[in-house]
């Protein structure tokens, strides 16, 4: 079904609020900028910012959901023959190449860093926002494998898929943080996350599979 009017509009509203903070907080620091200055740059009442973003955290980080269920979506949709840690290793990859946000690979993630790190309130909503990611991981592995409600291996090969993704974001912001850019970090950064998944494929590379059905078993299924 298409998008209607309104809510196209009340999407743009979002945006537009969200952009104009983004930008505010990143050239006078997070905890310099009040949701009032926010709502006067945005041309919109207070009331409107808190209609659309419940506190001030969410003015920046208004992807947060996407963020969140990124690596248990890449799970679920993880392809015939490949496992969970296949599947993100592709994703990973991809969005390596891409300079896509969702890992932060894009150009300027260093100062969004910088931001986050000189504010313990984002500080500590990052902190939320990776535990949050690591438990919807966690539920999708337990769902796709159709593990035990007991079973600790769902959990477990979240930690270890997020603990290897942190570090490699982490090294990359870091090479940043002290002047590269984007293109001169990732053929190396590609190296290191070829070995980390190598590292991981290793212990939990046979983890949820996705095991396609050969065409004898279907004709068996369909014949009775």
């Amino acid at each position: 079904m298409s998008e209607g009017l309104r809510e196209r509009k009340k999407r743009e509203t979002r945006r537009r609020i969200s952009d104009v903070a983004t930008g505010l907080f990143m050239v006078h620091g997070f905890d310099n900028v009040t949701v009032a200055e926010v709502a006067r740059a945005a041309d919109v009442s207070v009331n409107t910012v808190f209609n659309y973003f419940p506190t001030k955290e969410d003015l920046l980080f208004d992807r947060q959901d996407e963020a969140v269920e990124l690596l248990g979506k890449v799970v679920r949709a993880r392809r015939p023959g490949e496992s969970a840690v296949e599947a993100v290793r592709r994703d990973f990859l991809g969005a390596l190449d891409a300079q896509d946000w969702r890992y932060g690979f894009h150009e300027g993630s260093d100062v969004f860093t910088r931001m986050i790190s000189a504010s313990p309130a984002l500080t500590a909503r990052l902190r939320e926002m990776n535990e949050l990611r690591l438990e919807a991981l966690a539920r999708a592995l337990a769902d796709e494998a159709d593990a035990d409600p007991g079973d600790l291996t769902p959990a477990l090969v979240a930690g270890q898929i997020c603990a290897t993704l942190h570090t490699l974001m982490a090294h990359a912001i870091q090479r940043m943080l002290a002047g590269e850019n984007m293109a001169t970090i990732t053929p190396g950064l590609r190296e290191q996350a070829d070995h980390a998944f190598h590292l991981l494929e290793a212990g939990i590379g046979g983890y949820c599979v996705r095991w396609e059905e050969s065409p004898r078993i279907s004709q068996i299924k369909e014949l009775t």
